[in-house]
């Protein structure tokens, strides 16, 4: 079992504009600047009766072989870790049995890969602001995540522990 070490970063927005901002700013560490060599991200969304929406997400290609299509990977693992009923874009994904195994199989290693008490505290601080955006990156990037997540009121990061093959052949069973 190979564990890879992933950061989370979780920021507060006042707006999902704001926060698309910076997940524009961390989309461009990778493809510009070429800095970041895998990670994931959401943009969530509160609406006004409290309910949570994933309303953008990207998930590096390269990690899990490529076959979380569909921009979902870690970062939707662990917003749907957070806020279990949290809508992703049109609800389509959770629709399906496939797609509900599928974000139940990444929520699961989301949860596993870090304590309850970072979980808590991570939800605690989206709860916050309007809007957020959740990073998962390599652990060695902190500086440079953080930075492009300067529009946020805040930025938390946490720890996790994930196993990409068990994660990748996890997925290959929800899409079976």
């Amino acid at each position: 079992m190979a564990v890879d070490t992933f950061m989370v970063y979780v920021g507060v927005y006042p707006s999902v504009v704001a926060a698309r901002v910076d997940y524009e700013l961390v989309h461009d560490l990778h493809t510009k600047a070429d800095l970041i060599d895998a990670y994931d991200a959401a943009v969530i969304e509160r609406e006004a009766d409290g309910k949570v929406r994933i309303v953008k997400q990207h998930e590096t290609p390269t990690r899990a072989g490529g076959v979380l299509g569909g921009g979902v990977g870690l970062a939707t693992g662990v917003v749907v870790a957070l806020f279990p009923f949290a809508a992703i874009g049109g609800g389509l994904l959770a629709a399906s049995t496939a797609g509900g195994a599928l974000l139940g199989a990444l929520a699961g290693h989301a949860a596993a890969g870090m304590s309850r008490r970072d979980l808590h505290e991570l939800g605690e601080h989206l709860d916050a602001g309007q809007a957020g955006l959740v990073v998962v990156a390599v652990s060695d990037m902190g500086a440079k995540v953080e930075k492009a997540m300067s529009s946020a009121a805040k930025v938390e990061a946490r720890q996790l522990k994930a196993d990409s093959a068990r994660i990748e052949q996890d997925v290959r069973t929800a899409e079976a």
